[in-house]
């Protein structure tokens, strides 16, 4: 039996909430490049223009937002946290608490 193949409307990563209006306002910079080895722990749905993932790299985690321009898409990412830190910014940013 062939292994049914999900539609093309069904996403299997998390979608992030609008913004709140009174939300935190994460400061965004141009990616470290020092960062060599970085795992992901959790990203949203790539069928929206901006997706997020929740990186982790040297004990510290960060969120990285691309932004899926053409012809070169804009990436950006926060400061670094404790991965507790990060884990937190990560839930509020998913409700629209952050951006």
């Amino acid at each position: 039996m062939a292994a049914s193949i999900p539609h093309l409307d069904e996403c299997l990563s998390p979608h992030w909430e609008m913004r709140q209006q009174d939300h935190v306002k994460l400061v965004w910079h141009e990616p470290f490049e020092g960062v060599r080895r970085v795992r992901a722990l959790a990203w949203t749905c790539d069928c929206r223009a901006v997706v997020y993932e929740l990186l982790q790299s040297g004990g510290q985690a960060f969120i990285r937002k691309t932004t899926q321009t053409e012809p070169t898409p804009k990436v950006e990412e926060t400061h670094r946290w404790s991965i507790e830190e990060a884990r937190r910014a990560w839930h509020a940013l998913l409700l629209g608490e952050m951006r």
